[in-house]
Parts: C-alpha cells; structure tokens; sequence
C-alpha cells in the first residue's frame, strides 16, 4: 500500500532548503550589518558583538537592546523589553512544535534554539503539504545562522561605510521583511481576521503603550482572533 506522504530523497531535501533560504540571505544581511555597525558605534569589541550575535540570534531584539543601552536604560527594562518583544518565539515553538515528530529531545532543543522568524515561516509552509524533515530545516537553519554571523562580522570591519542608515533606506527594510513573512500566509483560511485584528491592536498598543509591547499583544489579539473565528461548516457527504 502506497503512503499518503511519499518518501523523498535526502538531497532532494537538503536542495530544497537552499533554494528556500537562498533569497532570504540576501534580505537579512543588511540587519546583520547593521548591527556590527552600531554594535562598533556602541562601543562593544568585536568579540562582544560577534558572541552577542551567536548567542542571542534575535536581530530585532539585538538593535533594540544597543538603542536602550545608548539612551541609558537600567538592565532590568531592557530585559523585559526583550522578552516582551521575544515572546512570539514562544508562541512560534509552541505552533512548530507538532510538526518535529521526526525530532528527537536533542535535535528539537537545537531546532528550537535556531527558530526564528524565516525558519518559522518556511518551516509551517512546508509542512502544510508535507513532512518537515530534519536535512530540510537544519540546512536551512544553519545557513541562515552562519549568514548572519558573516554579516555582523561584515558590519563590524566595514560598518562606517555604511553612513546614515535612514538616508538609505535600511531602517524601513526590517518592517518590510516582516510584512513579507506575513504576507506568505495570505491564502490560509482566516489569515484577513487574524492580520487585520493583530495590525489594529498593534497599532493601538503602539500609540498607547508604545514600543515594543505591540509586538506581543498584537500577536496575542491575532491568536485570540484565530482562536475565537468560528470555523465554516463542513457539509456530510
């Protein structure tokens, strides 16, 4: 008897997630550079910016931590705001989770520990319509980790040609990569509620509470509304 999931081949897999994270280096690096940049300009060494990417690997959460640290903020708020702006990964662990029953303890505590937003995202797409190897998500993982380390350590020995980043665009370019990722859902049933109920209370926690505490609650709100979303009824054969 033929399975419903054909078994693929392991090249075919590890193929399969170059082409995937391919295009992803070339947006990602700008981040990475960036914050070698102003890691420099902060005053960490080079050791300390390069240990501060391998070991947090959060590019939204390492900026924000160099722009509080600059303004003088006392470490326990930058802590909460880091993990006030983290907590979606949680949320992502918890949904990608169910889908690593190929996993093992140890390979899924590394898996988690590389799960960020481009892996999440590739990640669930993939297995919506098939398996999630682990020669898919590792090759896509680690190349996009070892992608981010080359690029803080290209930000790091040429960051001051870099200049002002708004006079270029490179401070609009984080926002727009996540309104990419999120857009690669559009075609799930109810993304339109969920994206239209986590932007609005983004926007109002935003306005209100201010940064980065949108970030969380607006992911919240987007769960409760895909929670709360009364699924369309099936008709019995």
């Amino acid at each position: 008897m033929t399975s419903s999931h054909a078994e693929v081949e392991p090249g075919a897999e590890v193929a399969a997630g170059l082409r995937q994270v391919l295009p992803v280096l070339i947006a990602v690096a700008p981040f990475g550079m960036v914050f070698g940049a102003l890691a420099m300009d902060a005053g960490l060494t080079t050791l300390q910016a390069m240990g501060f990417s391998a070991a947090i690997y959060a590019g939204a959460s390492q900026l924000v931590v160099l722009q509080l640290v600059a303004l003088g903020t006392p470490l326990w708020s930058i802590l909460v705001a880091v993990v006030a702006l983290n907590f979606r990964h949680v949320l992502y662990s918890a949904s990608l989770g169910r889908r690593l029953g190929r996993f093992n303890t140890g390979e899924k505590a590394l898996a988690f520990y590389f799960l960020v937003d481009p892996i999440f995202a590739a990640a669930e797409e993939r297995a919506a319509h098939r398996p999630l190897t682990k020669r898919f998500y590792f090759t896509y993982a680690v190349l996009l980790y070892l992608a981010w380390l080359a690029s803080t350590y290209a930000g790091i020995a040429f960051g001051k040609l870099i200049g002002d980043q708004r006079a270029i665009g490179l401070d609009v370019l984080l926002p727009i990569y996540f309104l990419a990722l999120t857009l690669g859902f559009r075609r799930r049933a109810g993304f339109a509620v969920v994206f239209v109920v986590s932007a609005i209370t983004s926007v109002v926690v935003y306005l209100t509470l201010g940064s980065p505490w949108h970030v969380t609650i607006g992911g919240l709100a987007g769960i409760a509304a895909a929670v709360l979303r009364t699924p369309p009824e099936r008709s019995v054969p």
